[in-house]
């Protein structure tokens, strides 16, 4: 899969990541399960690019996340975004089918 051709999701309304979410994700870093790999405004951050199956009738069908080297992290960011996309999704697909879509979640916190 080329993950740079795939269109962003079309959100109707942007996601709003909560403090648990990235404090959970801190855990896993602080567990040793992962490494936070960026810095976003000078903070530790670990983002995971997410392929999206949208079908035109259906929605959300598939959620497949880019892998990192950190599981527990990819799949929990695969389970949020399939969950961000409920009743929350621009368009299913501009044409009937299914089309893959590109979503993008980034967990940052203080050290």
């Amino acid at each position: 899969m080329d993950w740079t051709t795939l269109p962003d999701l079309p959100y109707r309304t942007a996601p709003q990541m909560t403090p648990a979410m990235h404090d959970w994700a801190r855990g896993q870093v602080r567990a040793r399960k992962c490494r936070a790999r960026r810095l976003v405004d000078g903070r530790p951050a670990v983002r995971v690019e997410v392929a999206v199956l949208v079908h035109s009738e259906d929605g959300v069908r598939a959620t497949i996340p880019r892998a990192i080297g950190c599981p527990s992290i990819e799949q929990y960011a695969a389970g949020l975004v399939a969950g961000f996309s409920r009743n929350n999704l621009t368009q299913r697909t501009a044409a009937p089918g299914a089309a893959w879509y590109r979503a993008t979640v980034t967990f940052a916190w203080r050290q």
